[in-house]
């Protein structure tokens, strides 16, 4: 399988993690729910490794650009984007978050010398227009109080766009930081796990500060934790492996344009979710977007 097809199934993934990570983001907060995901996804990646030996092929050398990696993509950017999400909205959320592919086209050109041909180039325009479409004008005409409640801004909207932009950018600097190790021969599994481990570290000893955003807005429940874990298996144990995978062979750019389709696929999700048809233009984003990516795998 190519790598431009593990960066789609990435983005579904991703899709569906965004939609039933709202409930528990809201009940726990942002640190809190990143911590527990954080949690998860290092056990369930740890012990993937072990079963496999993938362990064997992590050298002193992988370490600290992956903690890095973690540290910066995971710890820093994702902890922004539930932090977004829970201000914004998964769809306002996902247009700010979809920025990371132009961040990462532009460092992996400066820092890789990574190009792209014409036929790639009009196909990355499509995807990336089709994208901010159907977020941008999504919301026109919605008349429904369920997903009007999904789109609500709470608090300040610049804090909320700068949350958004930070997120992409922490993303596309994990990626990039994650590229070189990516090309050796270490397993994708085992570099992941380190990723996680990590960023789940920083968040307990940032809870063990006692800073007050690190507690738990409500207690824990046995429901919120099994979909918490759900979620931290889906995005990250399985989404963020397959972008790994997807970066040994991947251009950064190409990869974090495709991973950036998750708002297209949040679509038909959402129309499940609060029974209301994407208009017409999310439709039309949507249109651009398959045909945008469309050119880029064939």
């Amino acid at each position: 399988m190519g790598f431009e097809w593990l960066a789609l199934i990435a983005a579904f993934l991703w899709a569906v993690s965004s939609i039933i990570s709202v409930t528990p983001a809201k009940h726990l907060g942002s640190f809190s729910y990143s911590r527990w995901r954080m949690g998860c996804t290092a056990f369930i990646l740890s012990s993937m490794a072990l079963m496999t030996g993938g362990w064997a092929s992590v050298t002193s050398s992988h370490i600290t650009p992956m903690m890095l990696s973690g540290l910066i993509g995971i710890f820093i950017g994702d902890t922004a984007l539930f932090a977004c999400l829970n201000r914004m909205g998964p769809r306002q959320a996902g247009l700010l978050f979809s920025c990371h592919a132009v961040f990462s086209a532009v460092l992996g050109y400066f820092l890789f010398s990574e190009t792209m041909t014409s036929l790639e180039l009009l196909g990355s325009a499509l995807v990336f227009s089709g994208v901010a479409t159907a977020i941008f004008f999504g919301r026109k005409g919605n008349t429904n109080s369920k997903a009007s409640a999904l789109d609500n801004i709470k608090g300040n909207v610049w804090f909320g766009v700068g949350l958004g932009i930070t997120a992409a950018l922490c993303q596309a600097l994990g990626g990039i930081i994650a590229k070189p190790v990516m090309q050796t021969d270490v397993d994708p599994i085992a570099a992941s796990a380190i990723r996680m481990i990590t960023a789940f570290v920083a968040h307990s000893l940032f809870l063990f500060t006692g800073a007050r955003h690190a507690k738990s807005l409500n207690p824990i429940t046995w429901s919120i934790f099994t979909i918490t874990a759900l979620n931290g298996f889906l995005a990250m144990a399985v989404g963020m492996t397959l972008i790994l995978f997807a970066l040994q062979t991947g251009n950064v750019g190409m990869v974090a344009l495709l991973s950036s389709t998750t708002p297209i696929m949040v679509l038909p999700l959402l129309w499940l979710y609060t029974k209301q048809r994407p208009n017409r233009y999310a439709w039309l984003g949507a249109l651009l977007a398959v045909s945008g990516t469309s050119i880029l795998v064939s």
